[in-house]
């Protein structure tokens, strides 16, 4: 029988794969678990549109994070950590930080999680964060560290 699966199933396929299993497995496990539908004329159509919705909103979410890239570009955001004499930071900035910082002096909120750097951040001065907007866009942002 000719199936289109519905969620992803363990050794059968992926969300969205048109798969041939037994008539049992299918009429006794799948279609009734709601994992899968029969591939009739009208379920083939309903995946396509499904497949062209989906790939659209994937194209607009990479637009928008090309968009948001391009605003940050040449941003520096200015973090003020207290700081000892010789300009080390008591602790260390955080991702949340400079997140916070950076919803404040530019209004964009960008999500802590997608902040990253390469060692933690325990001097004052300027630094290079990374921000992965999308799996295909990453900006870097420059940071300046003040100490009060």
């Amino acid at each position: 029988m000719k199936l289109i699966l519905l969620e992803d199933v363990k050794s059968v396929g992926k969300k969205g794969d048109i798969v041939n299993k037994n008539d049992g497995y299918a009429l006794n496990y799948l279609i009734p678990k709601k994992l899968a539908v029969e591939a009739t004329k009208a379920n083939m159509n309903d995946l396509e549109l499904k497949k062209k919705a989906e790939e659209k909103r994937k194209k607009e979410e990479l637009e928008e994070a090309k968009k948001i890239a391009e605003q940050l570009n040449d941003k520096v955001v200015k973090v003020s950590v207290k700081a000892g004499e010789n300009g080390k930071v008591f602790g260390s900035v955080t991702n949340k930080e400079i997140a916070d910082a950076l919803a404040k002096q530019t209004g964009m909120d960008i999500d802590k999680k997608k902040i990253s750097f390469d060692a933690p951040i325990k001097m004052v001065g300027r630094r290079i964060v990374k921000i992965k907007l999308h799996p295909q866009v990453t900006v870097e942002l420059a940071v300046e560290i003040a100490g009060e």
